[in-house]
């Protein structure tokens, strides 16, 4: 089993923003050295809470302090740019770490329609084209010219032991059947976000996506994922007072009131009024949430039930060094090296 990392940079209550982006760094680092297989960041736009709104600037900084791990975008929101743009973006990373690029691709905005606007004004439009923006990206990652224009810089030739070895590696995500069928359909990875709805439809998306995919050269085989949000702890009990500064948020989210990570202990001082408990119970039915053993064996039950082979893990905690220990305590208990 491989496990990888989603990071979102979200900003915390009490420190600035720039921090968020500065822990991000220095998770990934921590990551590399525990033996995880990548390290992904998102983007969004126009949020107070998760404030990682460029990974191609973000992917670059932790390239110069990285040198294994691969490194990758889940993902860029294609619709807001030029498919040119984006590829010269990541033939660039690829140029900074040889051979470690993954380009995660996504359709949703990223944000409320008015910032998708304002990204990019004919935002509406260009969803629509989002299947011919991955194709156009596929054929200007490869160097080679496509339509008249060459995406620079171009990799070394290629060795016929590993041909795709310096192309940044494409990937679809998703957390509905739409995602999975177009994944399906250009023989490309498929990643579901699992932790968007708490699991809902993921059954359904990894059936359609293997049952109607069609092999591509670079990937004769379907090869899928799930982000996943977890939290481990050294018990039970301290992961479950961690994860109350996520609780809070979801339950925030719900009225429309965005803003910082909260911290458990002013959180369990105020606690839930009764009208929010429903919600937090049933986020905590389906939370993988607890002593490293509890999430591990939470995790090894789901990747069997989804056969799969890698899960790309999410946290969010107050503390840094929160999020820290709960992605060691994971790499020790799945082996990791």
């Amino acid at each position: 089993m491989k496990l990888s990392v989603l990071d979102q940079s979200i900003s915390l209550a009490g420190a600035s923003e720039d921090a968020a982006l500065r822990d991000t760094l220095d998770l990934a680092t921590h990551c590399e050295a525990l033996g995880y297989h990548r390290f992904w960041v998102s983007e969004h736009h126009s949020l107070p809470t998760i404030v990682g709104t460029a990974p191609e600037i973000l992917l670059a900084a932790i390239a110069a302090r990285t040198q294994r791990i691969r490194l990758g975008s889940a993902g860029v929101m294609l619709p807001h740019y030029s498919a040119l743009k984006v590829a010269e973006q990541f033939r660039v990373l690829d140029a900074l770490a040889p051979g470690r690029i993954d380009l995660g691709v996504g359709r949703a905005p990223g944000a409320d329609m008015r910032t998708a606007v304002a990204l990019n004004p004919n935002a509406y439009a260009a969803a629509e084209r989002f299947p011919e923006q991955i194709q156009d990206l596929q054929a200007w990652l490869t160097g080679q010219a496509h339509q008249g224009i060459v995406a620079h810089p171009r990799a070394p030739a290629p060795s016929p032991d590993a041909p795709w070895a310096r192309i940044p590696d494409v990937w679809v995500l998703g957390s509905s059947d739409y995602g999975a069928r177009l994944a399906a359909h250009l023989g490309l990875p498929y990643a579901f976000a699992y932790f968007f709805m708490d699991g809902q439809g993921v059954e359904q998306a990894l059936h359609l996506y293997r049952s109607l995919y069609r092999p591509s050269e670079r990937h004769p085989k379907p090869q899928a994922t799930i982000c996943v949000w977890a939290l481990a702890a050294d018990t039970d009990e301290a992961a479950r007072h961690h994860a109350l500064s996520r609780e809070r948020w979801r339950v925030d989210r719900m009225r429309g009131r965005l803003g910082p990570l909260q911290a458990p202990a002013q959180i369990a001082e105020q606690g839930f009024t009764p009208e929010e408990w429903p919600t937090v119970d049933a986020l905590r039915r389906k939370a993988f949430v607890g002593s490293a053993a509890t999430v591990a064996d939470q995790l090894r039950r789901l990747a069997d039930e989804l056969a799969l082979d890698e899960l790309v893990i999410n946290t969010w905690a107050h503390d840094p060094a929160v999020r820290r220990h709960s992605y060691a305590l994971l790499a020790r208990e799945f082996g990791l090296s």
